[in-house]
């Protein structure tokens, strides 16, 4: 063959492909796009990224710069804790996990090009999505009451500004005054749980405003830890709290924000702060996915949180339905580990190891008056099963509750140095 300008720029052209095109394709990394910065979103950002040691290219969108975490916020409602101690922010994951922080809305899923959607325009490759958007509300589920009420009558179910607003409120009641609290039906976020909301609420006015009134309109029969709530709420707060279920109208309720009233079954109940709590579900970006049922919950596989309704994605969370764990960001956290690990065997062929669950949640119902409950947690076929659990008794000595009260603490910090640092 004769040898010219042509036949050697492309004999070279294409030595160099065969030569360097395998290696490009090695240096390729896996994707992975993480949807929520939270205790689901963050922890699985962190283990994939930290865990892969680099070979994963691991991208967390969270709108938020600072994340202000739901549990807990009951203590700052009580003056037992500032906002800022509630806040954290994203820095250490990027710099010391080399994870790209995208402070951004994800606003829709592709799953057929499998592509994450952002509302400034950016458009994210994936070869799996992690999706843990935490709650939305059911439009309609307390009438009378729409997002566009929130400032009136605050839900504080996200915490920030929400939180600020409803704790602004209740320091400034009027003497003598009426707290309401429109509890939610189940499921739900907890925490940060309605009743220990209400002991918090209630430890402020019986400091400030002593004559004051709490009232739960509470559509359910029973709830989580009730004898130790109306155990310590005697003991702490007598005659302050009242409670009316469903037996007495609780679901037959609305709202009126202007007025600030509740109606329970027809009888009107002039009010002067009111927590609506609406029913909720899957954080919206969970439903825009095709990822939801008619509940508007994700169902996860409990064996590793996959998707029931795609393979390529996890849902992490408050948004899963996934069997007998709460919606806690204890559960979240112990979620998240789950899937980075079933992620990370996939990609890289790394160790799968079984599933395993757990979760506390702790109360604070007085000064140093702390309650937990708590289980461990199996896959079956069905669902994520309880297999062992616990919970404080009425009747436990000071000394106890205040060691469970500093338990609480320790796992806050701990839980936010698994997810932030």
């Amino acid at each position: 063959m004769k040898l010219n300008r042509r036949t050697l720029l492309g004999s070279m052209a294409a030595g160099a492909a065969a030569l360097t095109a395998p290696a490009v394709l090695g240096q390729t990394r896996p994707r992975v796009v993480v949807i929520g910065g939270g205790s689901g979103g963050a922890t699985a950002a962190r283990y994939i990224a930290r865990d892969s040691d680099g070979a994963i290219d691991v991208t967390l969108v969270e709108p938020t710069r600072t994340y202000f975490t739901c549990y807990f916020s009951n203590l700052y409602l009580g003056g037992f804790w500032d906002l800022a101690d509630l806040g954290h922010t994203y820095g250490t994951l990027a710099a010391a996990h080399g994870i790209n922080v995208v402070h951004d809305w994800a606003v829709g899923v592709d799953r057929d090009a499998k592509t994450v959607s952002l509302a400034g325009g950016t458009v994210l490759p994936y070869d799996r999505l992690v999706i843990s958007p935490g709650i939305d509300f059911v439009e309609d589920s307390v009438p009378g009451w729409t997002l566009a009420s929130q400032n009136r009558m605050p839900h504080a179910y996200k915490a920030g500004s929400q939180t600020e607003l409803l704790k602004a409120q209740v320091e400034n009641m009027r003497e003598g005054g009426t707290f309401a609290m429109v509890a939610p039906p189940n499921p739900y976020r907890c925490p940060p749980g309605p009743y220990e909301r209400i002991s918090m609420v209630a430890h402020v006015l019986s400091e400030r405003n002593p004559t004051a009134k709490i009232l739960i309109i509470d559509p359910k029969e029973t709830y989580s830890k009730q004898g130790l709530f109306e155990d310590g709420w005697a003991r702490h707060y007598p005659g302050m709290i009242e409670r009316i279920g469903p037996e007495f109208g609780a679901d037959n309720i609305s709202v009126n924000p202007e007025a600030m009233e509740v109606d329970i079954d027809g009888m009107v109940e002039r009010v002067d702060v009111c927590n609506v709590i609406p029913a909720q579900k899957a954080g919206r970006i969970a439903e825009i996915a095709g990822l939801t049922n008619d509940a508007g919950w994700a169902p996860v596989l409990p064996a590793n949180m996959k998707s029931r309704m795609d393979d390529d994605i996890y849902v992490l969370g408050d948004a899963s339905a996934q069997g007998d764990m709460p919606k806690s960001g204890f559960s979240a956290n112990s979620q998240a580990k789950v899937a980075a690990n079933s992620i990370r065997h996939e990609l890289t062929d790394s160790r799968l190891f079984p599933a395993r669950y757990s979760n506390t949640c702790w109360s604070l119902i007085g000064t140093d008056d702390g309650v937990k409950v708590g289980a461990n947690y199996e896959p079956t076929e069905e669902k994520i099963a309880s297999v062992e659990g616990f919970i404080s008794q009425v009747g436990e000595d000071a000394e106890l509750r205040r060691q469970t009260y500093e338990e609480s603490i320790g796992w806050y910090n701990g839980i936010v140095a698994d997810m932030f640092t």
